[in-house]
């Protein structure tokens, strides 16, 4: 059996499922924003395109994470 995803991850497939974009979208579009700081990207996720806080947060977090 694998591992669990766990984490921001977590949160994808709900996500995915919710808002009708795939995950690499949502980070294309996190990525493209002149926007930089954690807080900033998740007001604008939230506010431009209808997403929770938790989700938002989750996305931000983890396309943070990788860079960029």
């Amino acid at each position: 059996m694998s591992e669990p995803v766990k984490g921001p991850a977590s949160y994808f497939p709900s996500i995915e499922a919710k808002y009708g974009r795939p995950i690499a979208e949502w980070k294309e579009l996190i990525r493209a924003s002149p926007l930089t700081k954690h807080r900033e990207l998740v007001s604008w996720l939230k506010s431009e395109h209808g997403l929770g806080h938790g989700h938002a947060n989750a996305l931000v977090a983890h396309t943070l994470a990788e860079g960029s």
